[in-house]
Parts: structure tokens; C-alpha cells; sequence
């Protein structure tokens, strides 16, 4: 765990800061929490869950390879004034947070997942980037007004959570499917679908404590070998409706190469 990002976390059973102690952190109420082997720290009481190593190992082996490069120029983008902290929220592996960081020196990164195995991955993304298991449905094991900038690339979101740990007048980047995204691996694979409404529904969400700057749809083609379908698929909700043999012998029945296209929603919140 990074020092340069220490400052920016809270205990998640009091809220104080925590401060280096032998190989862990600890606040100043006494709780403890070790900092393991691969360099993230688990902040999230009791099991953790969330994405097993199979997913994550997926999804970083598709990123790796630049299928989604135009998101993460996107993202970049939205955030190119900001300097000072950015938090991921549902970092996954921490390859969005990674590009934000290589962008300005100025920035430090904090990414938070509720896998032990994304936070694996994110704790090496980048040289100035922490990680910490968190869940974001509970409370941030983050400071009130600590970050300048919070990342959430197709997440779950805590609205209150992330205005709470949002400098005033910090930017929320939120990163949504559209309806039709990989709309003909849905089809032919019978994946789970993405509710048309959904943009409706994150503006609501966000409403009371966030301001809409900008929002912009990112739309992209996909020619995908069966190993990289496959991991799309690995990457995202489907994963758990469906054993990895039964989608590898759907996708052993498609024309080679795979070919579908990408439909994101890049927007972009002002903490009010």
C-alpha cells in the first residue's frame, strides 16, 4: 500500500485514518488491518466476494489487448484538468485508473473492489496507484472531501457514498453500457440484457447531490478470436448466468473472427 495514497483512507469501523503499524495499517482506535503479500490491504469486514480470479484474469487479458482503448481514452479525457486523488470505485483490475494516472505525475490513485483477486491486479497497475478490498454498497473505507476525482466504470454506485468522499466541485465519471452494446454477442449467446432506461435512472440517482457537465456516447466495432468473445463475456454480468463451458460451445458455433460492436455512455458529474 502506497503511502502517497494512506492519507486519503478511512477505518471502515470508525472512520479515522489509518497510519502504517509494522506490516499493516491501524487507526487510532486500534484497528488493525495486515497489508497482504501483493500489496493491496483488505478494508471490508467479514468474506469478501465479488469477481473470482477466472473473471479477473479474463477481463485483464481483454484490456490488455486495447478492445476497449476508446473507453479509456474517454475516461481520460473527462478527467484531463483534474489533479490530486482519483478513487475507482468497482476498479476491477485497475486498468481504467492506470491510464488516468499516466496522464498527469500529479496524480495519485486509490482503486477499490470488492475481489481479492481484481485488487491483486490494481495494487500493480500502476506506480502510483493503492488498492484496498471495499464494498460499494457499504461505507468507503475512504475520508470525507478526499478525493478530487471519483471513476466508476461499469460498477455498481453508491450515489451518497461517492459524494461524501468527492472534494466540492470534484468530477464523477460514470461509464454505462448502452442498450445495443455487444448487441449481437447478446443475441446470439442469450446474455443478460442492458435496460434502455438505464441512463434515466443514473441521472436520477445522482440528481440531489450531482450536476451533469457532459455526456458522451463512445460506439466502436469488435472483431473479437473465440478466447477474447469469450472473455467479454467473463468480464461482465453474464459470467454468472452461464458456465464457461456452455458459453464455449455457444461461441464455437459463431463465424469467425466474432464481430460486434461496443456502446458505452461516457458522463461526466460535478459534486454539488
Amino acid at each position: 500500500m502506497l503511502d502517497d495514497v494512506l492519507e486519503v483512507l478511512a477505518c471502515p469501523h470508525c472512520g479515522a485514518g489509518l497510519q502504517r503499524h509494522g506490516s499493516g495499517l491501524r487507526c487510532p482506535a486500534g484497528h488493525a488491518f495486515d497489508i497482504a503479500r501483493q500489496g493491496y490491504v483488505s478494508l471490508l469486514p467479514g468474506r469478501t466476494g465479488g469477481d473470482t480470479a477466472e473473471m479477473v484474469a479474463a477481463r485483464a487479458d481483454f484490456l490488455r489487448a486495447g478492445h476497449y482503448a476508446p473507453i479509456a481514452d474517454a475516461v481520460t479525457d473527462a478527467l484531463a484538468e483534474v489533479t490530486g486523488c482519483v478513487v475507482d470505485v468497482g476498479a476491477g483490475t485497475g486498468h481504467y485508473l492506470a491510464r488516468v494516472l499516466e496522464r498527469s505525475p500529479q496524480r495519485t490513485g486509490l482503486a477499490l473492489d470488492v475481489s481479492k483477486y481484481a485488487c491483486r491486479r490494481a495494487a500493480k497497475a500502476h506506480p502510483r496507484a493503492g488498492a484496498a478490498v471495499a464494498d460499494a454498497w457499504q461505507g468507503l473505507p475512504v475520508r470525507s472531501a478526499a478525493a478530487s476525482a471519483v471513476l466508476n466504470v461499469f460498477a455498481p454506485r453508491n450515489a451518497a457514498e461517492m459524494h461524501r468522499v468527492l472534494r466540492p466541485g470534484g468530477l464523477l465519471v460514470v461509464v454505462t453500457p448502452n442498450a445495443d452494446h455487444l448487441a449481437g454477442l447478446v443475441a446470439d449467446l442469450g446474455l443478460v440484457t442492458v435496460d434502455g432506461r438505464k441512463q434515466q435512472r443514473l441521472d436520477a440517482q445522482l440528481a440531489d447531490r450531482f450536476r451533469l457537465v457532459d455526456r458522451r456516447d463512445r460506439e466502436f466495432g469488435l472483431s473479437l478470436d473465440p478466447a477474447e468473445a469469450e472473455a467479454v463475456v467473463a468480464m461482465g454480468p453474464s459470467a454468472w448466468h452461464a458456465t464457461p463451458e456452455a458459453l464455449r460451445e455457444r461461441i464455437a458455433r459463431l463465424p469467425a473472427p466474432v464481430a460486434t460492436a461496443a456502446s458505452v455512455a461516457v458522463a461526466t458529474y460535478e459534486r454539488v
